[in-house]
């Protein structure tokens, strides 16, 4: 009588257990941090907008808008903002929102010469990430 029997031991499936385990444990952080990187374009986007209103704007006016003077982008990742406006200087901003907060950039800042203004993040260089 042959007994040979086919299958897996438990020893052999807890190895694919742990395999599986370890492989998701570095694929995982290595996901959400590029998904994060993949939002901050929607913040820089959104800048640029703004900007570019603000220029337009400028250009027919003595100075910058003011928040309620522009159509403020939509995002789920940013809230976007324009905390300072007058004749010659403007700050506009993103700061990250929802599933985005804990961005290691923060917030997103530029003034009137399309530079980064908040400094919170010059050492990491967010801008080309």
């Amino acid at each position: 009588m042959n007994t040979e029997e086919r299958g897996f031991t438990l020893i052999e499936l807890m190895i694919v257990v742990v395999l599986i385990g370890i492989l998701a444990a570095i694929a995982l952080p290595a996901y959400q941090d590029y998904t994060k990187r993949a939002k901050r374009a929607e913040a820089k986007q959104g800048l640029l907008e703004l900007q570019l209103q603000q220029e337009k704007f400028r250009a027919n006016n003595p100075n910058y808008a003011v928040a309620a003077s522009l159509a403020i982008p939509t995002s789920a990742y940013y809230n976007f903002a324009v905390p300072a406006a007058g004749a010659n200087s403007y700050s506009i901003t993103a700061t990250p929102t929802g599933s985005q907060a804990g961005d290691e950039c923060g917030t997103f800042a530029m003034n009137q010469n399309g530079e980064d203004h908040s400094g919170a993040y010059a050492d990491s260089n967010c801008w080309d990430k």
